[in-house]
């Protein structure tokens, strides 16, 4: 075959330019000159001229293309379908927090479950095939995993087999033994094996904290969310990742600024969503979303969907009840308490002025278990009380100064 030429077949539109450097060699795959068919050169046409393009596009880190181009190559790739309703979808990094204690990682085994065996949670859609699911627990023992899906540790539940769950194993906790200069290298390249291994797409991680100290620093959430991403296009993944909510006033609708590690994490996910408290029954959850790519924003403060957790036979859950206002779910707080806690604070203050918030609110909160969100509370009075004092005196200092003059 002669290089230098140009080869027609058919068509004058079929011409393969020299500028591709067409190099098709028959014997390199094997197959004599005369097997060659018309259907194998164009597929190596293409093949070349996607090279090509390729390395006109690649710009060192960047690939720059045609807003045309991009939107061709996106048609054929599939469109994102629901994994958990509009809160979730393939292809998104979504993280889920609350406070403490309000069930995350119960809904989190939840939706993963639901996955696995491609049935939907009742209230909620799924458009998602079944498929495998990895779900790294850094919270829970075996043990205690058991106890939430089994009745008093008998008749446990049968989970399918696409289910995996991965906690740390202690024996093989030291990284240098498995070369490694760091624990973190250690850990995130044993969940790549684990991903490789399951061939799972969705991955579940229960909690984001142990991936990284201190992700409310923008310095610890910054890398770690370039991690995540950067893991979700490397195998392909839909991630959930589950965080945090410390000193939350639950009088306040819940925002984007309650996460942990807020402006990192949020700006770099795809999607987040987050669990509310009912003031005035325990049982009671509301799930509201705070952050949509692939959607517009549904479930907002005017209809967030209201749930309560239940255990039917084996299974703890999430049951959805229906859908409200998340000012039904939030703390009233009167008039003449707000009045009484601000004289209260007053109080204290003078005897004490040098007193800090947090020690404002230990001497006066009476519910250990809402300390943090009466802490929040407290210190938003002190400022107040502060800016009201900066006032007064700038006030009386202009007095002066006038008084001064005449």
């Amino acid at each position: 075959m002669n290089e230098s030429k140009d080869i027609k077949i058919g068509t004058e539109k079929d011409t393969v330019s020299d500028e591709l450097k067409f190099n098709f060699i028959p014997e390199k795959y094997g197959i004599g000159v005369e097997e060659i068919t018309v259907e194998e050169i164009k597929t190596e046409v293409k093949q070349l001229e996607k090279r090509a393009n390729e390395a006109n596009e690649s710009k060192g880190l960047f690939l720059v293309k045609t807003a045309n181009r991009w939107i061709k190559e996106a048609k054929a790739r599939p469109i994102p379908r629901m994994l958990f309703s509009e809160f979730w979808y393939e292809g998104e990094l979504c993280i889920l927090f609350s406070d403490t204690n309000l069930g995350k990682s119960i809904l989190a085994v939840q939706i993963g479950n639901s996955i696995t065996r491609n049935e939907q949670i009742k209230g909620f859609k799924m458009e998602a095939p079944g498929q495998p699911v990895l779900y790294f627990d850094f919270e829970l023992s075996d043990k205690q995993f058991e106890a939430r899906y089994s009745i008093n540790y008998e008749q446990q539940y049968t989970w399918n087999e696409n289910f995996y769950r991965a906690e740390i194993n202690p024996e093989e906790a030291d990284y240098k033994e498995h070369g490694f200069k760091t624990f973190e290298q250690f850990l995130y390249a044993s969940m790549e094996h684990s991903i490789t291994e399951t061939q799972a797409k969705i991955l579940i991680i229960d909690n984001i904290t142990y991936l990284k100290d201190e992700t409310e620093k923008a310095k610890s959430a910054l890398p770690l969310m370039k991690y995540l991403q950067g893991l979700k296009k490397k195998f392909g993944l839909s991630i959930l990742a589950l965080a945090h909510t410390p000193k939350r006033d639950l009088s306040k609708p819940i925002s984007r600024n309650d996460l942990q590690g807020s402006k990192m994490l949020i700006n770099f996910c795809d999607s987040a969503f987050a669990i509310g408290e009912n003031s005035r029954d325990k049982n009671i959850r509301y799930l509201k979303q705070i952050k949509a790519r692939n959607t517009e924003i549904i479930y907002d403060t005017e209809n967030v969907c209201t749930c309560q957790i239940t255990k039917p036979d084996n299974f703890l859950m999430f049951e959805f009840l229906g859908f409200g206002k998340e000012r039904d779910h939030l703390k009233q707080i009167s008039e003449s308490e707000k009045t009484e806690l601000e004289n209260n604070i007053k109080e204290l203050l003078q005897t004490e002025p040098t007193l800090t918030a947090y020690a404002v609110a230990k001497k006066l909160c009476s519910d250990e278990t809402n300390f943090n969100s009466f802490k929040v509370k407290v210190s938003r009075i002190m400022n107040k009380i502060s800016n009201t004092s900066n006032t007064s005196n700038n006030v009386t200092n202009v007095t002066n100064v006038t008084n001064v003059k005449k």
